[in-house]
Parts: structure tokens; sequence; C-alpha cells
């Protein structure tokens, strides 16, 4: 029996989107973009999106849905991801996921539900407790010790995300962590690669991406941007924040770029911790990530 759904993962610039093509090709694979910003219309350069070429060769779902105004909410992404994949499976085809957004792909295989959320209450909660971050997190203490435990008591933004759910709910925020401490995923068959790089080879890569963004416009890509009322997860994607920066005249191309590698590189990090601890991610380098994955998707074992 083949493998239901593959997925690629691991950070930003170790080749995933090559490998991700060359196995698809292979496999009669579809592939599924898991990433917040490459769901965003007109944000091409700064994402590394696939370009048309790429497009023709395998079919892609998850670009291009939303215009740089529109906020990506998890369970947004969540709900179209699944429609995808399931779509995908439906026609009898392979869909392989890609990405590097752990929290995107956990949403999108893994039985996770997503707490609601409401503006005033967050805004009522934040001026009420402004000026003293440590009482709003005795408060919550007092509601919710396991969640208390668990945020930093100068943390304001995480203490009142947990109050609003409790007031919205009534149910203490830990009760929605239950799903996230286990791996169990909606997919029979899940086959989860990970690319694995040495930390100066991908720093390097990090570099050479930040040079090609650059070459292919980048900061023109801002520009077309920069007036539009941009959603706050748009406006502070890495590349397109210092492009801005750079074009409202606060920082040098060359401050621009380095900021960019800088921030990159520190988000690769992030990722990489992210996804070390998923216990299913089998890990490879770049060229025996693509050995593995087209023999999951033929043998339907993991590699």
């Amino acid at each position: 029996m083949t493998a239901r759904v593959l997925a690629l993962v691991g950070p930003t610039a170790a080749g995933k989107s090559t490998i991700a093509l060359e196995t698809a090709e292979a496999l009669g694979a579809e592939i599924v973009a898991v990433d917040a910003f490459t769901v965003y219309r007109g944000m091409d350069v700064g994402t590394a999106k696939p370009d048309a070429a790429a497009r023709a060769r395998v079919p892609h779902h998850g670009l291009d849905l939303l215009e740089p105004e529109e906020e990506c909410s998890v369970e947004w992404f969540q709900s179209r991801a699944r429609a995808a994949i399931d779509e995908v499976l439906a026609r009898g085809r392979l869909p392989l996921l890609v990405g590097g957004s752990g929290l995107y792909f956990r949403a999108a295989v893994d039985d996770l539900a997503f707490p609601p959320t409401d503006a005033a209450v967050r805004d009522r909660l934040l001026a009420a407790h402004r000026d003293d971050p440590r009482a709003a997190h005795a408060d919550l203490a007092r509601a919710d010790p396991q969640a208390a435990a668990r945020i930093d008591p100068e943390n304001l933004r995480r203490t009142v995300r947990a109050l609003e759910v409790r007031e919205l709910t009534g149910q203490p925020f830990s009760a929605w962590r239950t799903a996230w401490e286990t791996y169990e995923a909606i997919y029979p068959g899940l086959v989860v690669v990970g690319v694995e790089r040495d930390r100066r080879d991908l720093a390097a890569r990090i570099g050479a991406r930040v040079e090609v963004m650059h070459a292919e416009g980048l900061f023109d890509e801002a520009r077309a941007l920069a007036d539009r009322a941009l959603s706050r997860t748009a406006r502070q994607a890495i590349g397109y924040a210092e492009a801005f920066a750079h074009l409202a005249g606060e920082l040098t191309v060359e401050q621009a770029l380095d900021r960019i590698a800088v921030r990159t590189r520190r988000f690769a990090a992030r990722q990489q911790r992210w996804f070390a601890a998923d216990p299913r991610v089998a890990w490879h380098d770049a060229r025996s990530a693509a050995d593995a994955l087209r023999r999951a998707g033929q043998e339907g074992r993991p590699a």
C-alpha cells in the first residue's frame, strides 16, 4: 500500500523546493505548500515562491490564495490545506506537503483545535493590565495554574491570550493543549522526511538566497506593496519588513539585506527546533531526502 500523504519539512533555504519538485515529478504527486506567506498574491520574490515553470511541471496547491491586506490565520490555513489534500487524494493522486512552518504543518495534519478569539475582549484585557503584566499573570495563575506555569510572567501578550480564551469559552487555556502534546496524524500512512544541513552550509545558502532576492527585485516588489493596507502578517514577513524600512529611508540597501540574512538565520534555527520535537520526522541530508521520499511514495512505508 502506498503512503497516502508525504511531507517534506525543514528550515528555510535547505533545498526543499528543488527536492520536492523532482520527487513529485517522479511519483506523479502534487505539492501542497505549507507556508504562512506564499498564500499571498504579489509576494513572490521575498517568499521564494515556486515560479510559473515549476507550477507547469507539477500542480501546486496553497499558493496565491489571499490579498496581502487579508490576515492569514492558522484556522483558515488549516481548512484550506486539508481541502487541498483531500482533493488530491480524491483524484487518486499523492499529496506532498512541503514547507518550513511547523505550526501550519501540524495544523494541516494533526487533530488540533484552535480556541476562539475576540479583538474587543483582548483589547480590554490588554488595556486593563498594560502597566502590570505580573498582575495579569497572577490572575491567570488563580484561574488556570497549568497555563500560567508555561508562560513568562512578563509576557503580557501570551498571558492575555490565555485569559481571553478562559473568558470566551469558560474552559482553561491549558485544556486546549492536550492534542499538541501528541503527534497523531489524521492521515493514515503519513510519512515525514526532514532535510537537514550543516549550520555553516545553511548560513551560506541563506546568504546566497538573500542576494538572489535582491537581484530578482525584492525592493521593487516591496515598493509595489508599500502603500497598501497590508495585514500584520504580510507587513512583518521576513524580507518585506526590512525592504519597507529601506524604502522609508531607515536602512541602506546593505543594512536591509544584512538584517534579512540575520533574521532568516534565526528563523531557520527556530524551525529546526520545532521539527526536532516531532518524532515522526525522519532526517536526511539533501541527497538522501529525495530517495527517502521516493521509497515512501512507492512502497508506502517510512523511509
